[in-house]
């Protein structure tokens, strides 16, 4: 063979080489593994002078990215992905971000019990005492931040939940929660696990400090329907009925029920009528539900369909319908003027007039939009401002005298489900639960975010935590606190 030509190909071939990704991987690891083989003393004198990562993600983002390949940062090599329908494989895009998000969870579980987070920089028990002292802080201002950190050290306790059933609570799963007025009691929404529903209400006097225990009272009434709404109802006396709204299925169409909560009470001897009737309405696909504690709107309640609004008066069965472009997923009575503020599907929130009939187009009150479907809105500062969520994970505050946005909540995460928003102007904070299972908590005053709580249980969408706050949980003598509800188990965050 001629020699040149011998030449020639060699160096075409060391070319070849070198364009080769997979051939450059090669040689990086060859050249990472020969510099790990140094002395010992030279690697450490360089991670005294390197900065320090709490993860592979920084490392990963300098190796070059191969269509169907995932890079392990630990391992450092790639790895083939394979479709997700693939149920032989193990290593998919979903299982790998399940797993970081994972990881990104136990690593903020510990690090709340070790120590306790600070609410805002440079702000703490101390320097706010000191502040007020010298006058930078006024009575109002000086309560407020004060809150905000007791906020920061609430801790996580298990509650005790002791019900006549005890082997109904080892695998009935909480769907949602939901506190009454004076938080003295908590309505609650069960999965069974041969499949429907379970209703209950936990008697929350009892939960004291230092053993939380609580006791559940259960009934018999059981639905293999799905909840789309729920809330507490004044029909009687201040919360006395719960309002249901209940998915069709099949040949049974959908409803609205208002159910006593005296029918949870154990203490009737059997065979004796139980006081309250339960009340049910066929109102087909009710997507939302309210209660008015409006006198205009008296004993009556609402419920968002399908491209309108029906207004039911339960003494009276009188109905009034309004029509609307698109489905309705939230609403809320105002309770000093007579408007029901409803939120859609299509991103738009409007206010009905309930002085006017739904006849003609001067009912509509108020108009604002949003980028996506509104999936909470509640009523704040006088009936001044509107506070609404979205399923773009947007939270917004809305002035409704200008009906222009006047400050955004960030941090929310959310992309199709239906999460609420919980709003406490005593205690000036924001709480809501992301799509991604950790539940964040704002100030109403300038959006900052104050605290950031990951979940006991691993992130699903089957256990998304409903939650529930307030200055008094157990009544007037109770203490403030968050209560959180995922799996079959309650945590309480009291102050400490």
């Amino acid at each position: 063979m001629n020699k040149s030509s011998w030449q020639s190909r060699r160096r075409r071939g060391r070319r070849s080489h070198q364009q080769n990704p997979w051939f450059r991987l090669r040689d990086s690891d060859d050249r990472s593994n020969s510099q790990a083989a140094q002395p010992a003393q030279d690697s450490g004198s360089r991670d005294d002078e390197s900065p320090s990562t709490s993860s592979g993600t920084a490392g990963a983002s300098s190796v070059p990215e191969l269509p169907g390949f995932y890079f392990d940062p630990e391992k450092k090599r790639y790895f083939r992905l394979l479709p997700g329908h693939n149920n032989c494989n193990p290593l998919t895009k979903e299982s790998i971000r399940q797993k970081e998000m994972e990881s990104k969870r136990l690593r903020l579980l510990e690090e709340e019990d070790k120590q306790k987070k600070i609410a805002r920089m440079g702000f703490n028990a101390s320097a706010m005492l000191r502040k007020s002292q010298l006058g930078f802080l006024n009575v109002s201002n000086y309560c407020r931040l004060a809150h905000e950190l007791r906020l920061s050290c609430m801790e996580r306790k298990k509650v005790q939940i002791r019900s006549l059933d005890p082997s109904a609570l080892a695998s009935d799963r909480f769907n949602l929660i939901l506190a009454d007025t004076n938080s003295d009691r908590l309505f609650t929404v069960n999965d069974v696990k041969v499949g429907g529903s379970k209703y209950g209400i936990i008697n929350l006097q009892s939960l004291k400090t230092p053993a939380l225990k609580v006791f559940m009272h259960e009934n018999l009434y059981f639905t293999n329907r799905k909840v789309n709404s729920v809330c507490w109802a004044s029909l009687n006396h201040l919360d006395s009925h719960i309002l249901l709204c209940l998915m069709g299925l099949a040949e049974t169409p959908g409803c609205a029920t208002l159910l006593p909560a005296s029918l949870f009470v154990n203490s009737h001897p059997a065979g004796i009528d139980r006081p309250g009737m339960l009340c049910s309405f066929r109102i087909p696909g009710a997507w939302s539900c309210a209660w008015s504690l409006n006198i205009k709107a008296n004993n009556c309640f609402s419920t968002g369909l399908s491209r309108r609004v029906l207004l039911t008066n339960v003494v009276t069965g009188h109905r009034q319908s309004f029509g609307t472009s698109s489905d309705v997923l939230a609403q809320q009575f105002a309770l000093m003027t007579p408007l029901l503020f409803n939120g859609c599907r299509s991103g738009e929130i409007f206010a009905i007039d309930l002085r006017c009939g739904n006849q003609g187009k001067g009912w509509k009150a108020t108009r604002l939009f949003h980028d996506s479907a509104v999936t909470s809105v509640q009523i704040v500062q006088d009936e001044q401002c509107l506070m609404a969520s979205d399923m773009a994970g947007k939270i917004k505050l809305w002035d409704l005298r200008t009906t222009k946005c006047i400050r955004q909540y960030k941090g929310h995460v959310n992309e199709y489900a239906y999460l609420p928003l919980h709003v406490h102007e005593e205690e000036g904070i924001l709480m809501a639960v992301g799509q991604d299972c950790y539940t964040r908590i704002w100030s109403l005053h300038d959006a900052h975010l104050l605290r950031t709580i990951p979940s006991p249980y691993p992130a699903s969408k089957a256990d998304i935590p409903s939650v529930a706050f307030s200055s008094r949980l157990g009544g007037s003598r109770g203490a403030p606190g968050l209560l959180m509800a995922v799996g079959q188990d309650l945590y309480c965050y009291s102050y400490s």
